[in-house]
């Protein structure tokens, strides 16, 4: 058996919720210094209104909320990506280039999606 300490084993129940909420605001405030993450909420904000003049349905609306809850959080995966791949590789490599590029990517899909949407109410 080893001298050092074992990790305390996480905490269950009602204290897990509470340690996990705290992980997710840290991890929102680290998001909200990424330009590109403050970029799409404002887009949000100001689309918003745009849909309910559009007279939107509300299920066209409840969709709307959801890519945009959904593009909040590829950004924040893609934030995480660029992070680890920057620890693991700060010097230059075509593996953590394509990492990055993948992540954006997928950002940029929600918000094809996005504007496919927003086309879509626009145009009905």
């Amino acid at each position: 058996m080893s001298d050092e300490k074992r990790p305390a084993p996480p905490p269950g129940g009602p204290a897990h919720v509470l340690a996990a909420a705290g992980y997710s605001a840290s991890g929102l405030a680290r998001l909200w210094k990424e330009t590109a993450f403050r970029h799409q909420v404002l887009a949000a904000a100001l689309l918003l209104p745009v849909y309910v003049a559009a007279h939107a349905r509300p299920l066209e609306i409840v969709l709307f909320v959801l890519l945009a809850l959904i593009g909040f959080a590829f950004e924040a995966i893609n934030t995480a990506i660029e992070e680890v791949v920057d620890r693991v590789s700060p010097e230059r490599s075509d593996m953590a280039k394509n990492a990055k590029d993948l992540g954006s990517l997928s950002v940029a899909f929600i918000l094809l999606a996005h504007g496919t949407l927003l086309a879509y109410v626009l145009i009905t």
